[in-house]
């Protein structure tokens, strides 16, 4: 991991970045790399579930699957009196 050190920032910003931070529930260093991630990178596509599921099972064969042979229907017995 790579360190990075900002200098001269205002009271002002810092303050922002503190408060930002503790309403995400994270250390102020952590939101600011959270900030530059967000800036720098591409955005991750999401992904349908439809998505999910398919590239989960891609490499099943669904051909090769055995195929239960079909029973016959079962006849419903009268109602018991």
């Amino acid at each position: 991991m790579a360190n990075l050190t900002i200098r001269n920032i205002d009271e002002e910003l810092k303050t922002s970045l503190r408060v930002r931070a503790a309403r995400n529930g994270c250390s102020m260093e952590q939101e600011v790399r959270e900030i530059l991630r967000r800036a720098v990178l591409p955005p991750v596509a999401d992904s349908s579930f439809v998505e999910r599921i398919r590239a989960r099972f891609v490499d099943l064969k669904v051909d090769a699957l055995p195929i239960p042979k079909r029973r016959p229907a079962r006849v419903p017995r009268a109602p018991a009196r």
